[in-house]
């Protein structure tokens, strides 16, 4: 069992503390009682996977690691999961299409699911793409087709929300818009806000959900940034605040001001959202984020829906080899299930 220490190595203060910093004292902190056991050896295995600092902004290398972390993880969910799988173009874009082996369930024949994958958006292509796409299609019975959108540091926003809407506008063809699904993890979960407003400055009629998983369309903010790495046994952010954007080469010079690349700072992005399922473990960096997110769509009338997991960490049900990522995979399902059409085109 992991022994998480929380690494703030302060004074103790009373309660109430007002000022710049709220001082913490070292304490070891356990695992969340609510985990099953699974979960808890999960959270061994995940410590054990943990990149090396050595390739801390060594893009070449984050890349070969992840891509590997990345094959591990799908080979797991190709072991829980039968679907099967096509590299393909849409919209002159490469994606991997992804179907169940048990077919695509009857109610789902008109509709499909957009998955875009996370990889802090510099990797996650490939395998990283189908660890995303394949619990969700095998487990909701549907079409998923995963975007394989243009990378940083080569490119930068708006490429993949670009990319996205490509795909999804070749769609359109086939379904209808109030049946087609957009998600995705981490910076997956980043661009699906973002092209979900691209989609409609392009003309296009919104999707008929969202999900935004580990990350959304709202600024990098409030207290998880500090506190989950402590989480995690890390050493938390050496910085008095954080920046007002988020701190990726992909957004560098966009200001927060900007409606499309930040929605959910935008009350008229806010108002226009499809119904929204924001999702994360309650130890995740972006989980701060979410929750201001969810506060304004639900503020603004949109139907939304927030599900935190106790005790678990950013983009945990990328292991599938737990209760806490089959319960994760079922909210998904049943939210799209419950928000999106049915009619044909």
């Amino acid at each position: 069992m992991i022994r998480w220490l929380m690494p703030i190595v302060l004074l103790a203060v009373p309660a109430m503390v007002q000022g710049p910093a709220t001082p913490v004292p070292a304490f070891r902190l356990p695992p969340s009682n609510q985990l099953s056991d699974a979960a808890k050896a999960v959270l061994d295995r995940m410590a054990a996977a943990t990149a090396p600092a050595s390739i801390a902004g060594d893009v070449t290398n984050q890349r070969a690691f992840y891509g590997q972390w990345n094959d591990d993880r799908l080979a797991e969910m190709r072991r829980r999961f039968r679907t099967e799988a096509r590299h393909d173009t849409i919209g002159g874009v490469g994606v991997d299409d992804v179907t169940p082996q048990a077919g695509i369930a009857p109610g789902n024949v008109a509709r499909l699911l957009i998955n875009v994958h996370g990889g802090a958006f510099m990797w996650g292509a490939g395998s990283g793409a189908l660890v995303e796409a394949i619990p969700v299609a095998a487990t909701m019975r549907i079409r998923v087709v995963t975007v394989d959108y243009r990378l940083a540091p080569e490119h930068r926003y708006p490429a993949a929300s670009e990319d996205v809407t490509a795909v999804y506008r070749a769609l359109l063809k086939r379904y209808r818009p109030e049946n087609i699904g957009i998600y995705g993890c981490s910076a997956g979960g980043v661009i699906t806000a973002h092209a979900t407003a691209w989609i409609a400055k392009q003309g296009l009629p919104r999707p008929g959900a969202i999900g935004t998983f580990c990350g959304t369309g709202a600024a990098y903010s409030g207290d998880s940034p500090f506190v989950a790495p402590a989480l995690a046994g890390n050493a938390p952010p050496a910085i008095p605040s954080l920046p007002t954007t988020l701190p990726v080469s992909y957004m560098e010079g966009v200001p927060v001001s900007d409606p499309l690349a930040y929605p959910l700072q935008s009350p008229t992005q806010i108002r226009a959202m499809p119904p929204t399922l924001l999702l994360a473990g309650g130890r995740d960096f972006a989980v701060s984020a979410l929750t201001l997110a969810h506060r304004r769509l639900a503020a603004a009338g949109v139907d939304s829906e927030l599900q935190l997991f106790d005790g678990l960490p950013h983009a945990f049900f990328m292991w599938p080899d737990m209760p806490e990522s089959d319960e994760a995979f079922a909210i998904i399902a049943r939210f799209f299930d419950a928000h999106l059409g049915r009619r044909p085109r």
